[in-house]
């Protein structure tokens, strides 16, 4: 791809008129509560006793919640926890004042108290939606509080099965309960809080599915965790990738059957099962020797073979390309955290653990100057650059962007609202700040948020 191809702006989003003669004002839709509060649940297999979270309509992750593109949601959310609460929306280019960032997009909701979001997303897609209010995104996720909003495409591609898998890590005592968390600690300054066990949908893996020979399984996976990162493999059948961070792509098949998965990180995969009974589907998370996380077992009779992967629909509304050299150029340079030691381990003397991270010199601060501010409709091609021993997984709120090839001579085939920046490593994104409002670029390692790892950009 030309790196000096053109960028067009997305279209507006204007409401589409009231046909003539048509008085009738369309139909509200319902309220749909979704209530976050104590439960307990058995995360480790019995005899292990239950554990005390925090949990959306009693379950972790959350519900569910799906519509259809094109329609409206309307949530009302009831904190009826110890700790001000807001829901984010990772990977929803809505409106900003919808973004639910609080302390910087909306009030932080109180304890006892209660807010009602409106979205109606311009894309289908899988979003995954976790607190996230300035300074105390920890402890709310921590505790269990993160689950997905699905937007079907109009026309979805039939298959047997549409599963969500919501990963998540816990760091658990032996006695089950979740340790306390001291975000000051070095541990959690720095390379974030790392459970000491996995849940898939809440529950210990792996995920146990069966569906007859040949069947066709759509799998929409999200990394929930505080701040795990990780790779997925796929074993028994190939992995088509149709969607990721919650936007169609050209279909494609994982390098090495294997995937990057990164806190916030979404993909929408297609398998096609083999067509002999007894057969194992396993999608797997490497870490140690390797942890399934879904096993899938052939069972019945056989069906008939499905065609080829169905494409999903490229997102219209999403740029081909972009205008190099019209575009603004800021950069994002993130420091601190520490340095690794010989023995691979951590060397925290002379870190500042009230502010172990800085972006361009400073933390986050929603009354500072911003990133950048640019008129609706410019193309931006920003530098992160990575001066620390970490990986960091960077999203960029209400936006889509593209990543450009290191090389500058083109771009990735897909979209993305995370992306993971190597350690030592610059890397640059591609995008049309086409959507107007206060956005925030932050990490998704929810310890280092909190710590100020987050900047912001302004579209008028």
């Amino acid at each position: 791809m030309s790196s000096t191809a053109l960028l067009a702006p997305l279209p507006g989003r204007a409401q589409s008129p009231t046909p003539p003669g048509n008085t009738k004002p369309p139909e509200e839709p319902p309220v749909r509560t979704l209530v976050a509060g104590p439960a307990k649940l058995r995360l480790r297999p019995a005899p292990a006793a239950e554990t005390e979270i925090w949990a959306f309509d009693g379950t972790t992750p959350g519900p569910s919640l799906r519509i259809k593109q094109g329609e409206t949601l309307r949530l009302k959310l009831e904190n009826k926890t110890a700790a001000p609460l807001s829901l984010h929306w990772q990977g929803l280019r809505g409106a900003s004042a919808q973004d639910g960032v609080g302390g910087f997009s909306q009030p932080p909701v109180a304890p006892g108290d209660s807010i009602e979001y409106r979205l109606t997303p311009p894309d289908s897609g899988t979003i995954l939606y976790r607190p996230l209010v300035i300074g105390g995104s920890s402890e709310p996720a921590g505790r269990g509080l993160s689950g997905l909003l699905i937007v079907e495409e109009r026309e979805p591609p039939a298959v047997d099965l549409d599963l969500p898998v919501f990963v998540n890590d816990w760091l658990l005592g032996d006695d089950q309960a979740i340790l306390p968390f001291a975000l000051q600690a070095t541990s959690s300054a720095a390379a974030g809080r790392l459970g000491n066990w996995l849940t898939v949908n809440g529950k210990p893996p792996p995920q146990p599915v069966k569906l007859p020979p040949g069947s066709r399984v759509r799998l929409r996976l999200a990394n929930g965790c505080n701040a795990r990162i990780m790779r997925l493999r796929f074993d028994g059948a190939k992995a088509a990738v149709v969607a990721v961070d919650g936007q169609p792509t050209e279909t494609f098949e994982p390098v090495h059957a294997q995937l990057p998965f990164a806190p916030g990180t979404r993909y929408d995969v297609i398998l096609d099962l083999p067509i002999e009974a007894g057969a194992s589907v396993n999608v797997t998370a490497l870490i140690g020797p390797g942890l399934p996380l879904v096993r899938i077992v052939t069972d019945g009779a056989a069906k008939v073979p499905p065609a080829a992967v169905p494409a999903l629909k490229l997102n219209p509304a999403l740029p081909a390309a972009v205008r190099m050299q019209d575009a603004l150029r800021p950069t994002l340079v993130i420091e601190g955290g520490g340095k690794p030691t010989p023995e691979r381990t951590l060397d925290y003397t002379g870190l500042d653990l009230a502010r172990p991270w800085l972006v361009n010199g400073g933390i986050g601060a929603k009354d500072g100057k911003p990133l950048f501010s640019v008129k609706r409709g410019t193309p931006v091609v920003m530098a992160i650059d990575n001066r620390t021993a970490f990986i960091q997984p960077v999203h960029v709120h209400g936006h889509a962007f593209r990543l450009l090839h290191p090389l500058d001579d083109g771009w990735e085939n897909y979209f993305l609202d995370t992306v993971q920046i190597p350690e030592g490593k610059k890397l640059h994104i591609a995008f049309i700040a086409d959507n107007p409002g206060r956005w925030l670029i932050s990490s998704t390692v929810l310890e280092r948020f909190d710590l100020g790892l987050w900047s912001w950009f302004e579209v008028v």
